[in-house]
């Protein structure tokens, strides 16, 4: 018996992070989990597996625009012709869902209820499938509990959506714990919610598959679902399908031995390089470049983020073409001097660092600088008061951390200048 594990679908889930890139691929941006899925079923279909099981978070959230609806049901359609039956359970993304309540799904796709747990029988293979559906959105009790018992003579697998112990970054629905999963006594869990691919291995063999595409930065690596292999002794085989269609990347580019802002950008190009050289040539990769570390470029880094991004932008061009787009550029430096040596200086650079240090405590001027800031934040873009953290700590009068985060910056930028 082969059949495919998915969950956490999220069709038609924006892609977020590169829109303001000039040349961002905005087709594959809005397209990309309906890219993913199809390329899931076509999967299904040359694997000639004998069923699907969709863990949770099929749609997403409140989004009520029925074409998505219609697109999944044109791809079950697929399914069907190939007589490969679909199991849903609907999570709590699609118990926030229109779709789910109104659409009228193909005849080879079965739905967990959401007001007991349903068994559905496979008598051809031996095999039972057991879960619950989410009724509401914040399902906060453990389902897990009213789960039953195995079926003698059957190889059953268990249906969840659930945050699991020790998922603190997701929402904690339908919690549970990974031994009250082992002491159900079923021979496999196909689980959803949690984003990331995890197995488990033990008395029941426990899956996350991970979502099918990641959709932001905090989503990295590849993502797909996994392909099931059993037969009457268990589980045999569990490998990933990797189904996703844009990939994306943290590149941490550490610069301790740069001197100057060219040296950075060569760095950071050696990195962008590599992550072109390991990538499939068919999948183009979203980054996020991090330069970091304590390095002589800081002073000359200062401020300059807007032009290392420019600098790294014509890097990606020129490197990748259409396989390479950049999230973000962050600029996380120290300087090498801790303030000793300037202030060994004695001179009009070092009175200078002496009165930044004062002014971290100084409510005159803490407020004068308030008054002048705040003049340029009521004025800035919807955009910068987003992605500008400080903004919330000029709002607040709060700008001691401001003054001293500028300090070693702006000294080494003045020195550097000097």
């Amino acid at each position: 018996m082969r059949f495919i594990h998915a969950a956490d679908i999220h069709l038609d889930s924006p892609l977020t992070g590169l829109s303001a890139y000039a040349d961002a691929p905005v087709e594959m941006l809005r397209t990309a989990t309906r890219d993913a899925f199809t390329n899931l079923v076509t999967e299904a279909i040359d694997q000639e597996v004998d069923f699907m099981v969709i863990a949770g978070d099929l749609y997403d959230g409140t989004w009520k625009d029925h074409n998505t609806g219609i697109y999944f049901c044109k791809e079950m359609g697929r399914l069907k012709k190939a007589d490969i039956p679909v199991y849903v359970l609907f999570g709590n993304h699609d118990a926030e869902s229109e779709m789910t309540r109104q659409l009228q799904l193909p005849d080879n796709v079965f739905t967990f209820e959401t007001r007991k747990p349903t068994t559905f029988r496979l008598n051809h293979l031996k095999a039972a499938l057991h879960g619950r559906s989410f009724k509401e959105a914040a399902t906060t009790e453990n389902l897990v509990t009213g789960y039953p018992a195995p079926l003698h003579g059957m190889f059953n697998i268990g249906v969840l959506h659930t945050a699991l112990e020790g998922s603190t970054v997701h929402a904690n629905y339908a919690p549970c714990s990974l031994g009250e999963l082992h002491a159900k006594g079923y021979h496999y869990w196909a689980l959803g919610h949690v984003h990331e691919h995890r197995i488990w291995e033990g008395t029941s063999t426990i899956v996350f598959p991970g979502n099918l595409q990641g959709r932001h930065i905090r989503e990295t690596g590849p993502h797909g679902a996994v392909l099931i292999t059993a037969d009457e002794s268990g589980v045999q085989k569990v490998e990933r399908l990797l189904v996703d269609v844009l990939r994306w990347h943290n590149l941490e580019v550490k610069v301790a031995d740069c001197n100057t802002l060219p040296e950075v950008v060569r760095a950071i190009g050696r990195g962008l390089e590599g992550i072109v050289e390991n990538s499939p040539a068919t999948i183009p990769a979203a980054v996020r470049v991090t330069v970091t570390g304590k390095t002589p470029a800081h002073g000359e880094l200062f401020g300059l983020e807007s032009q290392l991004r420019a600098e790294v932008l014509a890097l990606a061009v020129a490197i990748g073409s259409d396989r390479l787009w950049i999230e973000k550029v962050k600029v996380g430096t120290f300087p090498v001097d801790d303030g000793e040596a300037v202030r060994a200086r004695a001179d009009a650079l070092a009175d200078l660092q002496d009165l930044l240090v004062a002014a971290e405590t100084d409510p005159d001027f803490l407020r004068g600088l308030q008054e002048d800031l705040l003049a340029l934040v009521t004025k800035a873009p919807l955009e910068l008061q987003a992605s500008v953290p400080y903004f919330k700590d000029i709002r607040s009068g709060d700008l001691s951390g401001l003054v001293r985060e500028v300090r070693p910056g702006l000294v080494a930028h003045l020195a550097k200048a000097e």
